[in-house]
């Protein structure tokens, strides 16, 4: 079977579908993911065993025969834990192929064919008697389903099949139940990853959009190493919440719901950031606790077991809201089958009323710009690298073109140097980005009616597509680029913009005055980011 796969092309920035063969290897794709750094993690193999151990043993205790249910089995691992535990019987399901062979071969070489059947299907079409891929319900259920916000896999709805469809009415469940917590914060650091700040150029305040300013943002989750923000750089305003938990050993719902955990504010502060983490116990009793809790609340730090494949979550609210030390405030979640929100109220005579509506971008910068992106948008010094960069370079009769996704270049170079009734000063967006950009200068031209009243020019195009016409005849003196695309998944992707460069060579001056603005670490403090050359 031929399968048809995207591959963002470096050189040309689009989105290219290559048609890859039966014989292509996706070995490789499983290679590239996340399975190395799970099967590494040492506390979550040492918890996961010592859990399916204990719930054999617990059902060995009753006198039955323990067969096992492993849903999302991957290389095998925890199907082959199950039968070195005791184990009679195991059914391991797998839905991605390569994986479901690989673990094939992996259960094989470690000589528990006999005892481990591997079945390539979705555990929703999975068949249960004399004629079906699994011969009985199991009594056990061993699932890893969990990604950082716990249910963005499809853990719900896989447990909710299970129970009805696949495992016995009391059946052990190996982890045993899940609890999320959760902390309100206020930050601007983590909030800078949310919404446009202001922006200073040389004594001119840029203001983002009002639609930007008045929207909820992306409702979906920031995964983020907590353990590597400093503590200093977040303001705690309320305690670390217990939202809810989830047992998974009974009938488990997908249905959409929300929970309410009422406290005092510790502080008073603006109301801007959740951060968020899970425990799952693997046992009944919570004895073997896997938590992904971050490492500023271990009493020793140094204890704190490193994992990437699972981390902990950041979640912004919907607006920043003032509260004032001692008053009752609502943290709530809602979760759907496949991800959470937050949202906060203020305790008015206990009458809390859940919004059950996901909140959504509406000004579609929080579709096209991710987190890392608001991020370098809203990074001070590394504005003042560009600012620094340009000043060199631009001068009052410079004709400029920008090319970068979602760039504040032009607006910058046109406050810095160029003649205010200049219209030679050139965006060039053939993205999702142009709309946003295009709101974005409007609203500058609003606020600064003198500096910007011809601003900037978007050029919706390809860089292919650049005549003199669209530039109204003028020769490029300029071309500056951060460079910053939105295709762009790893560092080399931005030779994109020298693809640019070779395609509007033609409408360069003479002079040959070029200005390249290079962010070479992407997000992070920019070095003399200068180059010039000559065509």
């Amino acid at each position: 079977m031929k399968t048809f796969c995207g591959r963002a092309n470096p050189t040309t920035g689009a989105l290219d579908w290559v048609e890859e063969s039966e014989e292509y290897d996706y070995h490789q794709e499983i290679a590239r993911s996340g399975y190395a750094d799970m099967l590494h993690d040492k506390d979550r193999n040492e918890k996961y065993y010592q859990g399916i151990r204990a719930a054999v043993s617990r059902v060995k205790a009753r006198g039955e025969q323990v067969v096992v249910l492993d849903i999302g089995t991957g290389t095998g691992l925890l199907s082959m834990m199950a039968v070195t535990a005791g184990a009679d019987y195991c059914y391991a399901i797998e839905v991605f192929k390569p994986m479901a062979q690989a673990a094939t071969c992996i259960v094989e070489r470690n000589g528990f064919s006999d005892k481990i059947k591997v079945i390539n299907k979705h555990s929703t079409e999975v068949t249960v008697g004399p004629d079906g891929d699994m011969q009985e319900r199991a009594n056990i259920l061993v699932t890893e389903l969990f990604d950082t916000e716990l249910i963005g896999e499809g853990a719900l709805p896989s447990y909710e099949h299970a129970h009805m469809h696949l495992v016995q009415a009391d059946c052990e469940a190996v982890p045993h139940r899940a609890t999320v917590y959760a902390q309100l914060v206020e930050s601007d650091m983590l909030w800078k990853l949310s919404q446009l700040q202001p922006i200073e150029v040389d004594g001119n305040k840029l203001l983002p959009p009002p639609a930007v300013v008045k929207c909820a943002g992306a409702p979906s989750v920031c995964d983020i190493q907590l353990s590597q923000v400093p503590p200093e750089s977040f303001t705690p305003l309320g305690p670390i919440c217990t939202m809810f938990r989830v047992d998974f050993s009974k009938q488990v719902s997908s249905a959409a719901q929300s929970y309410t955990a009422q406290f005092k504010a510790q502080t008073s502060g603006r109301a801007q950031v959740v951060l968020s983490w899970w425990d799952i116990d693997m046992d009944p009793d919570g004895s073997i606790v896997c938590t992904m809790t971050p490492s500023w609340n271990y009493s020793d730090p140094h204890t704190y077991p490193w994992r990437d494949h699972w981390m902990q979550s950041v979640y912004f609210l919907p607006a920043e809201k003032n509260v004032s030390e001692g008053e009752e405030l609502n943290l709530i979640v809602s979760h759907d089958d496949y991800s959470l929100w937050y949202s906060l109220t203020h305790n008015v005579q206990n009458d809390v009323k859940v919004a059950t509506f996901r909140p959504c971008c509406t000004c579609q910068a929080h579709l096209v710009w991710t987190r890392p992106r608001f991020g370098e948008l809203n990074d001070k010094q590394r504005t003042e690298s560009y600012v620094n960069a340009l000043r060199r370079i631009v001068k009052p009769d410079s004709v400029c073109l920008s090319v970068s996704d979602g760039s504040l270049l032009p607006i910058f170079a046109h406050l810095l140097g160029l003649d205010f009734e200049s219209k030679n000063n050139y965006l060039h967006e053939f993205r999702q980005d142009w709309l946003v950009m295009k709101r974005f200068i409007f609203c500058s031209q609003a606020l600064n009616t003198t500096s910007l009243k011809h601003g900037v020019q978007l050029l919706g195009i390809r860089p292919e597509q650049l005549s003199l016409a669209d530039l109204e005849g003028n020769q490029i003196s300029v071309l500056m680029g951060e460079p910053y695309f939105s295709t762009s998944l790893l560092p080399w992707h931005s030779l994109f913009f020298w693809y640019c460069r070779t395609a509007v060579a033609e409408n360069h001056g003479a002079d040959g005055r070029e200005c390249e603005v290079c962010d070479r670490e992407h997000g992070s403090r920019v070095s003399d980011p200068t180059i010039k050359t000559t065509l």
